[in-house]
């Protein structure tokens, strides 16, 4: 009986110490000097869509890069067309960017890449029926998605 006790009471010790420490992070937090806690890098506000597509496009997937952008598909269900763009969240000089678009069968891809200081692209494929892969990149950050998207016609390609 001597066990179970002594047991309950190292755990009900432990757990009270495992406590104590979790209710003294934040403490521990705001002790930190204020320099130390800002070298944490602020999340970045997501790109906003710019509109670059044209007429009749809507954002139907998007995926941020890191901080620095966010990739667009975009999809006109008037033509069957996908359009990708790559748009940074902070312009400024020119770096390496890039927008693609594709499907696997037949292998087809499209690619817009350079050095822009907004964003690249729109690139467009006809994917109607069909899955999509696509990618953005900025300064070698690299955010996209496989076989999304898909058409809910099958394809004969």
């Amino acid at each position: 009986m001597n066990n179970i006790r002594r047991t309950a009471a190292i755990g009900a010790a432990v757990t009270a110490t495992a406590c104590a420490a979790v209710a003294l992070a934040p403490a521990a937090v705001a002790a930190e000097p204020a320099a130390q806690r800002a070298t944490a890098a602020p999340k970045a506000a997501a790109a906003q869509y710019n509109g670059v597509c044209g007429s009749g496009y809507a954002v139907v997937n998007s995926a941020q890069i890191g901080t620095k952008g966010t990739v667009f598909l975009t999809y006109n269900s008037a033509t069957g067309k996908n359009c990708v763009v790559t748009v940074r969240s902070k312009p400024g000089k020119a770096v390496h960017m890039t927008a693609s678009l594709g499907f696997a069968s037949p292998t087809t891809t499209v690619t817009d890449t350079g050095y822009f200081t907004t964003y690249a692209g729109p690139v467009y494929l006809d994917a109607r029926g069909l899955c999509v892969t696509w990618r953005g990149e900025i300064s070698g950050e690299v955010a996209g998605k496989n076989g999304t998207n898909c058409g809910s016609l099958a394809a004969n390609r």
